[in-house]
């Protein structure tokens, strides 16, 4: 059985927020104007691509991303409100390819492609030898 078995072309989701000055490239490249930075545009198709195939996928499975392809269209100040979106394109044996954009209103502020590969969690984190940090409650 695929993990992928219940994801289907055309399956989408949408990532909304508000602009902070955190989300800005000012904010991490001292001198730069208060402006929608691109990695964090990124960061937003990616979370809206992530979560048009998190429910579909079985327990245990997570989406993480591998490849993006994006044009940063136009610049987005404080304030606003950006809608990021993904739809799914192609659906391959270990991964999932999107068409994302972004939106400032009714203006296209970026859009381009991202692909996921689908991983099992637990075999990932011992296949990279990835520990849990426990938290404990004083």
């Amino acid at each position: 059985m695929s993990p992928l078995e219940k994801v289907t072309v055309g399956m989408a989701a949408e990532k909304k927020v508000i602009v902070t000055h955190g989300m800005t490239v000012g904010h991490v490249v001292p001198g730069m104007p208060a402006v929608y930075g691109t990695p964090t545009m990124i960061l937003h198709m990616e979370m809206a691509a992530g979560s048009a195939i998190q429910p579909s996928l079985p327990a245990g499975y997570v989406s993480v991303g591998m490849t993006v392809n994006i044009r940063h269209l136009a610049a987005t100040p404080i304030g606003r409100t950006v809608r990021a979106i993904a739809r799914i394109a192609k659906v391959e044996a270990k991964s999932v390819v999107f068409e994302v954009e972004a939106w400032d209103g009714d203006r296209k502020i970026g859009d381009g492609t991202h692909r996921r590969g689908i991983v099992n969690v637990a075999e990932f984190e011992k296949r990279f030898g990835v520990t849990r940090l426990e938290v404990t409650m004083a």
